[in-house]
Order: C-alpha cells, then sequence, then structure tokens
C-alpha cells in the first residue's frame, strides 16, 4: 500500500524520466540522487556553511539557527545516501524545519563518503563532529548540554552509532533516526521484499559493501543493532516506512531499545517509502512525520 500523494509523486517523476540507474556505480547514483527534491523553501534566520576540524582534516558542515544571539540546544545530523551519496544541499529543507520548528539549532555534517572513504571514515567523523560541537559552542550559539543526534537512513545509521558510542555522556539527550539502516546482514523481512521508491533492496546490499563489506558488518559501530548492551543508551525517536527495505530493522531496533529500558517512540507509516521525510511540503504524511520528529526534540531538549 502506498499513499496516494506518495504514488502520484512517484508517478509524475516517473513520467518525466526519472529513474534509478543500471548498472549502480558511485558516479551514477551521484548523478541521479544527488539533486535536491524541489519543494516550498524553508525560512531560517541564519544559514551558514562551516568548517569542523577533526585532527589534520576538515569535515564540511552547514549550521541552521532559528534566533541568531540565543544560545540553544542544537541537532547533529547525519544526510542519508547510502554513505556512497549525499550532500547538505539535499537535506537543506528538512533540517531547517526541525530548526525552525523544534527552535533549536541544526549542525548538518558532510561526512567523508564510500568507496573512495570505507568504514571507519564516516563514523570516525560523525564522533569527530559530537566532540567538535562541544568545544566550539560559544561560537556557535549552541547550548553543549542539550546536544540531539539525528540522520536519515544511512545517517542514521551514524547517528545511532555516535549515540552507543557516547553512553554515559549526559550532554546527548535524545537520537531521531530517519529510517536508519542498523542491520548489515540484510536478512529482514521487509529486505527480501521488492518495494517501489527511491532504495531497492539490491541498491541497499550495494551500498553496504561500498561501506562496510564482510565481517565488518558484524561490528556495532557499523551495524548498531548488533550491540549487545544499549542500556544507558539516550532515548529515541523512531521513524520508519512500511514500503522500505529497512522497515523491519528499524522497528526490531525500536523493540531491543524498549527491552533494555531505554526510552522510545516509534511511528511507523504503512503508506510511506524510503525517504519521505523529504518531501515535506508536497506530501502530508512526510509533513506529520517532520513534525512528529520536531515535537520530540522540543519535549527531550525541555
Amino acid at each position: 500500500m502506498i499513499d496516494p500523494h506518495i504514488q502520484g509523486l512517484l508517478q509524475a517523476m516517473a513520467e518525466s524520466g526519472f529513474a534509478l540507474p543500471d548498472p549502480i556505480t558511485p558516479s551514477s547514483l551521484r548523478a541521479t540522487l544527488d539533486n535536491p527534491i524541489s519543494g516550498p523553501p524553508v525560512e531560517i534566520a541564519k544559514q551558514v556553511d562551516i568548517s569542523i576540524t577533526a585532527e589534520k582534516r576538515s569535515i564540511g558542515g552547514r549550521l541552521y539557527h532559528p534566533a541568531p544571539g540565543q544560545v540553544l540546544p542544537v541537532v547533529l545530523f547525519f544526510h542519508g545516501g547510502g554513505w556512497v551519496h549525499g550532500t547538505l544541499d539535499m537535506f537543506n529543507r528538512l533540517c531547517a524545519t526541525l530548526s525552525s520548528h523544534a527552535n533549536c539549532a541544526v549542525l548538518s555534517v558532510d561526512y567523508r563518503l564510500a568507496p573512495e572513504h570505507p568504514f571507519p571514515s564516516a563514523w570516525e567523523d560523525a564522533a569527530a563532529s559530537l566532540h567538535w560541537v562541544k568545544t566550539n559552542h560559544d561560537e556557535l550559539g549552541i547550548d553543549p548540554r542539550r546536544i540531539a543526534l539525528a540522520g536519515d537512513s544511512a545517517g542514521g545509521n551514524l547517528a545511532a552509532a555516535t549515540a552507543q558510542l557516547a553512553i554515559g555522556d549526559q550532554s546527548v539527550v535524545h537520537q531521531l533516526l530517519f529510517y536508519p539502516a542498523l542491520d548489515g546482514r540484510c536478512n529482514s523481512s521487509s529486505f527480501n521484499a521488492e518495494h517501489v521508491g527511491f532504495l531497492s533492496s539490491e541498491q541497499m546490499r550495494w551500498y553496504w559493501e561500498q561501506y562496510a563489506p564482510g565481517e565488518l558488518r558484524e561490528d556495532a559501530r557499523v551495524s548498531p543493532s548488533l550491540s549487545t548492551d544499549l542500556s544507558g543508551l539516550a532515548p529515541a525517536t523512531i521513524i520508519v516506512a512500511g514500503n522500505d527495505p529497512l522497515h523491519d530493522e528499524g522497528v526490531a531496533y525500536a523493540r531491543s531499545l524498549e527491552q533494555m529500558g531505554v526510552e522510545v517512540a516509534l511511528y511507523d507509516y504503512p503508506g510511506a517509502i524510503h525517504g519521505f521525510a523529504s518531501l515535506l511540503g508536497l506530501v502530508p504524511l512526510a509533513d506529520e512525520a517532520v513534525e512528529k520528529a520536531a515535537q520530540a526534540l522540543q519535549t527531550a531538549f525541555k
């Protein structure tokens, strides 16, 4: 079952010539999918590109701040794209909306991409960005005691893995995961079904091979759902889509968190597809999910 608004949008895109590339290569995916979906602009008081320094490298970033001059909590956001593609521009509207609606700053991180930079590069950049935010909070106008980790798809993987790294860190107060990639074994029921939209099971398996081939996926930093101890983890909001290879692993992770005493809210949208939050302003279901996410952040920061 597909939400009729999403179905209409997919049909219009297909009629305009959009299709996933065949064969799948890094360059073909970047050319096809690294173009932001056109939608209503989102107003934000401050939006500026910055540089996150980590050891001997520099990581790109974009800061959104709805009230310059005020010190606000911050969301550290990791974009989607299978660790292979994805840009700050692609998630511009989503980040600006979260910033505006949750009344918080958002720092979107342009981490290194595979296959040029496989694991642990993206994970290292995510961890380094958390450290950098804390040490540079004054110039950013953020409260280092109220940090949320958020991500979309592969970015949800990085947010979840960074949250596990930060267990015991009282400054990390929430994790917000949009249809996260959490289990490199790729063996769930939803993974073994085919789905319409922006992500196929074959495509997701290919992403995993680029980022963390073979036995690397048994590492909990790569597959956060394989962690054996999640107690003490920051509370979570997990948003999943029914027509998505990653649906079942998101649901399973929410249940695992609950069993280990972690506060978690799961929002399951049966009619949605992978990546649907980026359709905000175009699809009512996306607007609803993003508003739920913003409300969760507001609550966490209070």
